[in-house]
């Protein structure tokens, strides 16, 4: 599945799917049936009679999925799948991905958003101006993190950032519901809950600040250019 559209954009929708099938051999009864099924995962099935031109982005990148799978591949091979793809379609879109996955078919993926890679990817490679710097797998690499900053929201006001005896860690108020709170690797995240606990804050929700890819996308990018 290439970046850019390459179907001819006059040509009804099903109909991209069905001839593609015809390029493996694939009978036009047969390629129907395949058709009908992927147009319903890719929720174009209503648009399955207009022509490519109609569609939108996003849409038009659906429909690049869709014809990339038109003959069951083993190896699927993508290039930004879900540039301009709104976010309740991607995360169908990487449902099926994982579907597809979990079912044997090997997916190579190319992508910028770094949350999708953590999600989907059981390997990951970094590359810096066309050169492989880090080749490595996805749970290994995330190890490598010193820390992790999250956010905590607080169902009590809190008037300062409470200071709390334990090594490793930082806290900073954001604002009266919210501390952004950096833990380095190997801290047990329980004893914080119990810190703040002690302090009186009472914690609704936690989410990482940035993405934890992201982070170490940054840092070897960075120790790539300083060589």
């Amino acid at each position: 599945m290439p970046q850019e559209f390459n179907f001819n954009p006059h040509e009804p929708n099903i109909e991209i799917l069905i001839n593609q099938a015809g390029y493996f051999g694939i009978a036009r009864t047969e390629a129907t049936i395949q058709a009908e099924k992927l147009l319903k995962i890719m929720e174009l099935w209503d648009r399955r009679f207009d022509i490519a031109q109609s569609l939108s982005g996003g849409m038009k990148r659906r429909l690049m999925l869709a014809r990339a799978l038109m003959h069951k591949p083993e190896i699927l091979i993508l290039d930004e799948p879900t540039a301009g793809v709104d976010v309740e379609i991607r995360q169908s879109m990487w449902a099926y991905l994982k579907q597809l996955n979990k079912e044997g078919v090997t997916i190579i993926l190319t992508t910028h958003y770094l949350e999708e890679a953590e999600q989907l990817c059981r390997n990951i490679a970094i590359m810096d101006e066309g050169s492989i710097i880090e080749n490595t797998n996805m749970r290994d690499l995330l190890a490598e993190l010193d820390s992790q900053t999250f956010i905590f929201d607080s169902t009590v006001s809190i008037n300062s950032a409470p200071e709390l005896q334990l090594e490793n860690v930082s806290v900073r108020k954001i604002d009266e519901n919210s501390l952004e709170v950096t833990v380095s690797h190997g801290k047990n995240i329980n004893e914080v809950f119990s810190a703040l606990d002690g302090h009186g804050v009472n914690i609704s929700s936690m989410r990482n600040k940035t993405n934890r890819l992201e982070q170490l996308f940054i840092s070897r990018l960075n120790e790539n250019g300083d060589k």
